[in-house]
């Protein structure tokens, strides 16, 4: 491996067309290359739609999809165009020429071709880019060279070069790579498209059928995977994703934040973000529930619950159905009225679409009598008498609408009717911890939380079925209930899904101890799990320290083994303590000698490069406090400091 570095004595090129070294020959095509892209954005932009469109309709969906394009192709000039070379010893495809030499390819974010329609940059998802992720020396897959470009503002200042072909050139670890990981992280998420790691990969390459669970310790990019993942799909197959959508579910809208930038700088515009509490936000939250409540509102026995609530509100027929039409009157017997109601109840329906069948089954009954009188009814009659006030009135008392929100409301607060549907499957004590101490009068009085609104979403996927997506990407999965996990395989119930989390970091009551369990809530127990295992983002020592709880908290997990170098990176300072606790020191100001030393610790971290966090075992608040404590007050002062 060779990395080269511009020389500061060496004047740049005179001729853009024949630069006199290699750094400026990259340059140079990296200028044709933001000049080409300018012209393909241009050519969109000067489309005349206006003699191609049949009506307005159709020229509204040509102009979106215009725009859309033109967006995709903006050039971001703080964003390489390519971040590496490809130089293949033989021609790429199967109608190459034998004896022809073999092609060079730049990688990027996007395609860019030239006047010709010859390509300047590679998109890195397309199958001519995957040897820059997958060769090696052991196994170069056809490629001579791959160089790797180094950055600063959006200008190359630098290359590297590995020879994978060379039998005399051993195998180094690239600086580039190491610079790249090194580079601290501020601000919103980066994509990952230059660094991209074999294992990581793999899995973004995976196909859309399947289900893929990313297992990964900090750092490891399961995150960045799950994003790059949708790109592919999406690129991969574009067509089908287009008509069923794609989504990406964070754990709060902070984290969607972070995120929001990585699939617009590689294109993709289309793709919705939403947390879990947003795609099942029905009705206004506003109330909590204490830890115990919500572990078993969120526990899948809820399921059950619920469904035996919903298909309670059926009540067997009570008499025949008459239905006059003309002079003649039809008449449907209770018995059969019966057999009806049994056999869509025995279908297991959708409480909904089993109400909609049944006007249906009704009037197609009163068809029969009719054809064995000798009429001839066709399908207009049977729809006519399915909308008979007779069959109308059957079907209401019958199979009545069930309104998800009131039905939730009446679980959570009338214990008679809980306790009919819960028999069995929530314990007496159970019951008591979900119902509400206080009576409720309405749906919109009541402070529903957040895992109410998720049982609301059950109760109305259980009478109507909910949409699904092609694909859905769930980051943070280790902290959701068995009921959200069902929240959101509905949302992907025909297509597929990339599930993201680490178990070792369940922040919640209800967190999943085991993936197998998580997936199958999801309804996706076919699913592929991964596990990630090279970090690249947190310090070598750090995730070393921190990997000593995993034998307690999560013993299958296997340990991160970071690629970050960051000497001095961890530092674990003893702070001497009283035999009751911390020891006041003299003169103290209430700040015990704790307190003192993690202030120190503050504003020493603010004057390096990069975030600054405090995690606390629980709350430092004294008794009665209305405001800051003296420890949090102290570091803020600290902070306000460092950065003035």
């Amino acid at each position: 491996m060779s990395a080269h570095a511009p020389d500061p004595a060496t004047p740049p090129a005179d001729d853009p067309l024949d630069p006199p070294d290699p750094l400026a020959r990259e340059r140079a095509h990296l200028a044709a290359s933001r000049s080409a892209l300018r012209a393909m954005r241009e050519d969109v932009q000067a489309l005349d739609i206006r003699d191609v469109t049949a009506n307005w309709v159709n020229a509204a969906v040509l102009e979106a999809q215009i725009e859309d394009r033109i967006k995709a192709l903006a050039d971001l000039s703080h964003t390489p165009l390519f971040f590496g070379r490809l130089d293949y010893l033989h021609p790429v495809g199967a109608d190459a020429a034998e004896g022809a030499e073999g092609e060079r390819f730049y990688i990027g974010r996007r395609h860019v071709h030239d006047a010709d329609g010859d390509p300047m940059v590679i998109d890195w998802r397309a199958p001519a880019s995957q040897p820059f992720y997958r060769a090696s020396k052991k196994d170069p897959l056809d490629v001579g060279l791959r160089r790797r470009f180094g950055y600063t503002a959006g200008d190359i200042t630098a290359y590297e070069d590995e020879h994978l072909s060379d039998p005399a050139e051993t195998a180094r670890s690239s600086k580039l790579l190491q610079a790249e990981i090194e580079r601290p992280r501020v601000g919103p998420m980066r994509d990952i498209v230059a660094t991209i790691q074999p294992e990581q990969d793999e899995i973004v390459r995976s196909g859309l059928g399947g289900t893929v669970c990313v297992q990964g310790g900090p750092g490891t990019g399961k995150t960045a995977v799950g994003l790059h993942r949708v790109a592919y799909l999406l690129y991969a197959h574009r067509e089908r994703l287009a008509r069923t959508g794609t989504l990406v579910i964070g754990p709060n809208a902070s984290f969607l934040h972070y995120i929001e930038q990585v699939l617009p700088a590689l294109g993709e515009l289309e793709v919705k973000q939403a947390t879990v509490d947003g795609l099942v936000a029905s009705v206004d939250v506003r109330g909590t529930d204490p830890a115990p409540a919500a572990v078993i509102k969120g526990d899948a026995r809820m399921a059950e619950v619920l469904r035996r609530a919903v298909r309670s509100h059926v009540t067997p027929p009570a008499e025949p159905v008459v239905v006059v039409r003309g002079s003649r009157r039809w008449r449907v017997p209770v018995y059969e009225l019966e057999e009806m109601v049994g056999q869509l109840l025995a279908r297991d329906m959708r409480y909904g679409a089993a109400r909609e069948a049944l006007p249906q089954r009704i009037a197609h009954a009163v068809l029969v009598r009719m054809e064995e009188a000798g009429e001839a009814p066709d399908d207009r009659v049977q729809d006519a008498v399915a909308r008979n006030p007779a069959v109308k009135a059957a079907v209401k008392a019958i199979w009545p609408p069930v309104d998800p929100a009131k039905l939730v409301l009446r679980l959570l607060s009338d214990a008679e009717f809980l306790a009919a549907h819960a028999e069995g499957v929530l314990t007496p004590d159970e019951q008591k911890t979900i119902l509400w101490t206080k009576p409720v009068r309405s749906v919109k009085s009541a402070k529903w939380s957040a895992a109410d609104a998720v049982l609301i979403d059950e109760a109305g996927d259980l009478i109507a079925r909910t949409h699904s997506l092609g694909h859905v990407v769930l980051d943070e999965a280790q902290d959701l209930s068995p009921m959200q996990y069902r929240a959101v395989g509905r949302r992907c119930s025909t297509g597929s899904a990339t599930v993201l989390g680490d178990l070792a970091q369940g922040t919640t009551p209800w967190a999943t101890a085991s993936w197998t369990d998580a997936l199958r809530h999801l309804g996706k127990t076919d699913a592929v799990v991964e596990e990630l295992t090279a970090g690249f983002r947190v310090p070598r020592e750090v995730i070393a320290y921190a990997s000593r709880l995993l034998p307690s908290i999560a013993p299958g997990l296997a340990e991160v083994a970071s690629v970050r170098e960051s000497p001095g990176s961890l530092s674990v300072r003893p702070v001497p303590t009283g035999p009751t606790g911390p020891a006041e020191p003299a003169g103290s100001t209430g700040l015990s000698e704790l307190d003192a030393a993690v202030v120190a610790a503050c504003a020493e971290s603010l004057t390096h490069e990069g975030s600054t966090g405090l995690i606390a075992a629980g709350p430092a608040e004294p008794a009665g406090s209305t405001g800051l404590s003296e420890l949090d007050a102290a570091v803020v002062a600290a902070c306000a400091e460092s950065l003035a």
